[in-house]
């Protein structure tokens, strides 16, 4: 009985050998040049990376200028007061500054925050929740809209900034009713 059942535990590691395999017997089967499409779709993804990489050369260092400026310290200290309205626990308030900017500075903000309360604390809890209902706003304003060579962004900042900010109140609100 036990030899008939599927491992799943390995088939994570099937699925993208066995995905890139049919799209190889799909092209062979329609007679494309495979090695042509290949070599086309990486020339596109270098295009790309020449119009997003200004951009990321831009907002990396911007995020490490911003935390040893001091900066993130004064506006934590300003929305203290805003945070304690929303019953958002004040040390989540650097993570809540850096999200919309930067996601690896998000993930090491994040892991200061449950190093220093926990895993299993309000702060912790929330932090997680609050890293999976966000995005990372500008970072992904500039590797999309470069993508598309869009200069003027209009009302995608002040939409997205919203909905990072609907994301985080949301996030301490359902930590705080599950657990």
């Amino acid at each position: 009985m036990s030899n008939n059942i599927i491992n799943f535990n390995n088939l994570s590691a099937w699925i993208l050998p066995v995905l890139l395999s049919l799209c190889a017997v799909i092209a062979i089967g329609k007679r494309a040049d495979i090695y042509q499409a290949l070599r086309t779709g990486a020339q596109d993804g270098l295009k790309t990376l020449l119009y997003i990489f200004p951009g990321l050369i831009a907002l990396l260092p911007a995020v490490a200028m911003f935390r040893a400026s001091g900066a993130l310290d004064w506006l934590v200290n300003i929305f203290t007061p805003v945070l304690k309205f929303f019953d958002i626990p004040s040390e989540l308030a650097p993570l809540m500054l850096i999200r919309p900017i930067s996601g690896s500075g998000a993930v090491g903000v994040a892991g200061e925050i449950i190093r220093d309360f926990g895993p299993d604390s309000v702060q912790g809890r929330t932090a997680a929740v609050m890293l999976g209902s966000t995005e990372t706003t500008f970072y992904t304003i500039a590797v999309y809209f470069g993508a598309a060579n869009i200069r003027r962004t209009r009302h995608a900042i002040p939409a997205a900034l919203i909905a990072d900010l609907t994301g985080f109140i949301a996030a301490a609100l359902t930590v705080r009713l599950f657990f």
